[in-house]
């Protein structure tokens, strides 16, 4: 496996104690002073799925990014939320832990809907939210269909009975191919659109994506199975009601979440942003941490 380039470590990283035994894993890059971005990772992912842009821009531009891990990956606990928004309850108590009073919040992926439920639950702390390629519900009176909607809603009833065989299967797998994370990180490639591949190439970004699954992989790998089952839910809340700013952004190009299901969210949620990021696919939103700092911003000049 050839040498790849150092990553910016996290300023602060730990678990924080929750009621019943639980624990909340979390990471911070960036100054302690600067304005909290809450940031939920994608599916698969763990605490440290920050990109090396967006670590140095948050140095650089006062940005404290706080990553949050989901139950199941990392350092935190497995556990199955009745709804998607009940997440939200353990981002607030982070925030007491950690001194973060408003703050925007934001998410890849999978952490998408996260974010959405922290902006709904949250509002009256949240400055803005900022989600890139997000995965959109797939059932309830926001439902669509097709692509991964219709992957999740058939997954998810079984994903919620094996979750717990499943995780260990994919912790072994994770550690027992780390050593060969190269030639595994080239195959998924080689099946992605021209703009995933690009984004793949920057060997900081494989840095980052071997780094974080590692670690994501220590002791639990339940969260991939307890995304997909809580996404077949609906999530407890209506993008209607959202009333914090809301900024997304899409790859036309995205096999995965397509630009269709990107701009259900922008016509349902109030007042949202829709940015289209030509000829990218799943991955791109990786690089635009530049804009999603002015967007996110634009609400909450620096004082």
């Amino acid at each position: 496996m050839r040498a790849l380039p150092p990553l910016e470590p996290p300023r602060a990283e730990g678990a924080l104690p929750l009621p019943g035994g639980r624990r909340l894993g979390w990471a911070e890059y960036g100054p302690a002073a600067g304005r909290p971005l809450l940031w939920c990772h994608g599916t698969p992912g763990a605490r440290r799925q920050i990109p090396p842009e967006a670590r140095a821009l948050a140095r650089e531009r006062g940005v404290r990014i706080v990553s949050i891990e989901r139950p199941g990956v990392g350092a935190s606990t497995p556990h199955l939320y009745g709804a998607l928004v009940e997440f939200a309850d353990d981002v607030e108590q982070l925030c007491r832990a950690l001194g973060v009073e408003r703050f925007a919040v934001g998410g890849l992926s999978g952490g998408g809907p996260y974010a959405l439920a922290c902006a709904h639950a949250l509002r009256e702390r949240v400055v803005a939210a900022v989600v890139l390629g997000s995965v959109p519900p797939v059932a309830g009176p926001d439902a669509v269909s097709g692509g991964v909607a219709t992957l999740i809603r058939i997954a998810a009833p079984l994903a919620r009975r094996t979750r717990r065989p499943v995780g260990q299967v994919l912790r072994a797998l994770v550690r027992l191919f780390a050593p060969m994370a190269d030639t595994a990180i080239d195959l998924v490639a080689s099946l992605l659109p021209p703009g995933d591949r690009r984004v793949l190439g920057d060997e900081s970004v494989r840095a980052m994506f071997e780094e974080d699954l590692v670690l994501a992989s220590r002791r639990s790998m339940q969260a991939l199975c307890l995304d997909v089952a809580l996404f077949g839910r609906p999530w407890g809340f209506a993008l209607g009601d959202l009333a914090v700013p809301v900024h997304l952004w899409q790859g036309d190009a995205d096999t995965f979440v397509s630009l269709a299901h990107g701009e259900h969210l922008a016509r349902r949620i109030p007042g949202a942003k829709l940015r289209v990021r030509p000829g990218e696919g799943h991955l791109g939103g990786l690089g635009a941490s530049s804009e999603l700092f002015d967007a996110v911003f634009s609400h909450w000049p620096a004082a």
